[in-house]
């Protein structure tokens, strides 16, 4: 089993894929009105429409965003990307704070709620574990 992609619906897909894009600084492919895709060196970042869940035979188009989930990306600095990221987003809920298990880490949110971290190791033991 292979972990390809992490999904995100949105009701204003043309706003998260520009967040997203503004984040990750790479830009989205899109296949359809309703579909895009950021490709990383590690996952793609697939955004979805609410209306492509009818696909899935989901008629529900009511979607929130996830506070029980969190889109982590490892970072060379967390210090250097807060100051890029504020520049565009004022949903900052954590700035760069050194965590107990070694990685210094930025909590935000994308503009439908879901939580991003954007974390850099600092202590030995981390930075071993992402080395």
């Amino acid at each position: 089993m292979k972990l390809t992609s992490l999904r995100i619906i949105t009701k204003d897909i043309k706003q998260a894929v520009e967040f997203y894009e503004k984040t990750t600084e790479i830009t989205a492919q899109w296949y359809t009105e309703d579909f895009a895709e950021i490709s990383t060196p590690s996952i793609t970042i697939a955004i979805g429409s609410t209306r492509t869940m009818k696909m899935f035979g989901n008629p529900k188009e009511e979607f929130t965003g996830g506070k029980n989930t969190i889109v982590e990306f490892l970072v060379a600095n967390v210090d250097e990307e807060y100051e890029r990221i504020k520049a565009f987003t004022h949903d900052i809920v954590q700035e760069p704070t050194t965590m107990p298990w070694g990685n210094r880490s930025l909590l935000f949110s994308d503009p439908d709620g879901n939580l991003i971290n954007f974390f850099t190791p600092v202590s030995e033991g981390a930075m071993k574990k992402f080395s």
